[in-house]
């Protein structure tokens, strides 16, 4: 593939929003099967046993809703700060982000900063109340004092989109990864990775998917750690050296490439051009929106808000949330330094990279970090990190299927169905057989969408969080006038609008469908700017003119909310109810 159509190709994986790289390009299912690792498959199988034995383990302690749910609030805020982290450190942050920085220099970092600057208002906003408020999901929160039939089929809604979407875009990722670096055929490896999904969640529910991101969290730090000092150690620990010879190298690259004299001539700009923004989204509104929907979308993210449920008070959720930054923010510094060391390590290898461009097929750009790890640790090392990165899918698509699973049988069956009446039983059964349906549904799209582009899927999934989700929950939570009709209409205002600015955006108008260039109706990367306004307008325009009983009584009950939200008065130790 040249150069060009790698730089394109990881241009559209930029829209995507978390699993950047994973959802890099309609041929990323199409990478070249390698040799097969026997080093990865035998470390990717002793990860297999131990999480297979946490599962058992867990197993025996999951005997209520409160356990599967939330491990019965016994999580510290150490361990749930290292398992949020955990789910945010998927491999597509791992292998995408290094890919970009590899293809983009400095630009690739957005992500980062984007995804970090959606923590303090997690933290200084949400987390204390969420824990104080909630049970075992979002809609908990934001219906506290809403009618709940309404609220809850709006947040089971949005949840399972949001849901369906990341899972398909893990699938194929997983799929892709597997097929790259393990030698299996693609649809078998889709489908271990469902199979063991659904044992993690069937069986060992929130405390053996908790202790699967721990362990897979502490492996990764480990494993990044080790390259960062190592890509760093042949610079003499100088990160001016490093990045002087990125520039260097993508001088020498861009010269080599150039078809005439003045290209020739501008070579140096284009490596210089590696340390300064402008690479990804050009003009002001996109770039406003894109941030927009990375930041507010990581404080709708239902598997993310699911895990302030896990700690046993709201001392620990704060303490999580600060934890986890601590360990996203350390891992995405070492991942700016990897993609440096891509580039002047990888790219400059011709057994890896042939003209500036990695070799094994379209999508292998997106090996890049592994590369590092094979040429800094060898193929020990390289298997090593092939497991973790495969063992991450595993871990984030079980988070997934949970909250997708608690949405079905807590929001929509005990509460709606039931109207609360349910058993503990009951609704364990309900999850259980959601958790397989969604298994099943994930394994059959991601070999489906094997060669479709998935980037718009997981960039939707963040502008939907930020559009649907996170308006209804902060709005629900700190003003006294909104109501369940404004937050209901509101709310789906914002998840249809979304969905509909993507699909008519060029990232799937022109790029998945295949329309000419140019005939996107919606000429921006994402919509959030635009469907966050129309979802928070909806939201206050249909709760002050909602004049009926049930309002005045919801607008007189926020003053209960809000001592129950900021002193946890009420509030049980193990459930939050």
């Amino acid at each position: 593939m040249n150069a060009s159509k790698m730089k394109a190709a990881l241009t559209l994986a930029a829209m995507s929003a978390s699993n950047v790289a994973l959802a890099a390009g309609g041929d990323l299912g199409q990478v070249d099967k390698q040799p097969t690792n026997w080093v990865a498959i035998s470390m990717f199988a002793v990860f297999v046993l131990a999480t297979l034995w946490i599962t058992k383990w867990a197993a025996a302690r999951t005997r209520s809703a409160s356990d599967f749910y939330t491990a019965g609030g016994g999580i510290t805020g150490f361990q749930n700060g290292l398992a949020i982290a955990g789910d945010y450190m998927s491999a597509a942050s791992f292998l995408g982000i290094s890919a970009m920085v590899m293809s983009s220099g400095f630009d690739g970092i957005i992500y980062s900063v984007g995804f970090l600057v959606g923590w303090p208002i997690i933290t200084f906003l949400m987390a204390e109340r969420l824990r104080n408020l909630g049970k075992f999901t979002f809609a908990d929160v934001a219906g506290y004092r809403f009618q709940q039939t309404p609220i809850r089929a709006f947040a089971a809604s949005g949840t399972l989109v949001v849901v369906a979407f990341y899972l398909i875009a893990q699938m194929v990722g997983a799929g892709a990864l597997i097929k790259l670096l393990f030698g299996l055929e693609y649809w078998i490896a889709v489908v271990i990775v469902g199979g063991l999904m659904m044992v993690y969640v069937l069986f060992g529910g929130m405390t053996a998917t908790t202790w699967v991101q721990i362990i897979k969290a502490c492996l990764l730090l480990a494993g990044v750690t080790f390259m960062a000092f190592m890509v760093l150690a042949n610079y003499g620990f100088s990160p001016e050296a490093l990045f002087a010879k990125g520039v260097e190298v993508k001088t020498q690259l861009a010269a080599a490439a150039a078809a005439t004299p003045e290209e020739a001539a501008g070579a140096a700009g284009k490596g210089l051009s590696i340390m300064g923004p402008g690479g990804f989204i050009k003009d002001p509104i996109s770039a406003i929106s894109f941030g927009m929907a990375l930041m507010f979308g990581t404080a709708g993210l239902p598997h993310i808000l699911m895990r302030f449920f896990t700690v046993p008070n709201a001392k620990e959720a704060r303490k999580s949330v600060f934890w986890a930054t601590t360990w996203i923010g350390y891992f995405y510094i070492l991942i700016f330094i990897i993609g440096f060391g891509a580039i002047t390590m990888v790219l400059t290898n011709p057994e890896m990279a042939d003209a500036g461009t990695i070799k094994g097929g379209a999508g292998a750009a997106n090996m890049a970090a592994v590369l590092v790890a094979k040429m800094v640790g060898g193929n020990v090392f390289f298997g090593f990190i092939s497991a973790v990165a495969f063992a991450t899918i595993l871990a984030v698509v079980a988070g997934l299927t949970l909250s997708g699973a608690s949405a079905v049988s807590h929001d929509l069956y005990a509460t709606v169905l039931k109207k609360g009446q349910a058993d503990s039983a009951s609704e364990l059964k309900v999850s259980r057989i959601t958790t397989v349906a969604l298994g099943v549904i994930a394994v059959l799209l991601g070999i489906a969408f094997e060669k479709q582009n998935v980037a718009f899927m997981v960039s939707l999934a963040f502008a939907i969080a930020a559009s649907a989700n996170f308006p209804v929950l902060i709005l629900s939570l700190l003003w006294k006038d909104c109501t369940t009709r404004g937050a209901v209409i509101g709310g789906f205002l914002g998840l249809v609008s979304s969905v509909a600015l993507t699909v008519v955006s060029p990232s799937v108008w022109e790029a998945t469908l295949g329309n000419p260039a140019g005939s996107a109706w919606f000429p921006y990367t994402s919509p959030a700017l635009f469907s966050m306004a129309i979802a928070f307008a909806g939201i206050w325009f249909f709760s002050i003119t909602d004049r009926s009983a049930q309002a005045a009584k919801e607008r007189g009950a926020f003053k209960a909310q809000q001592v129950r939200a900021e002193t946890g008065l009420g509030a049980s130790k193990s459930s939050g109810h």
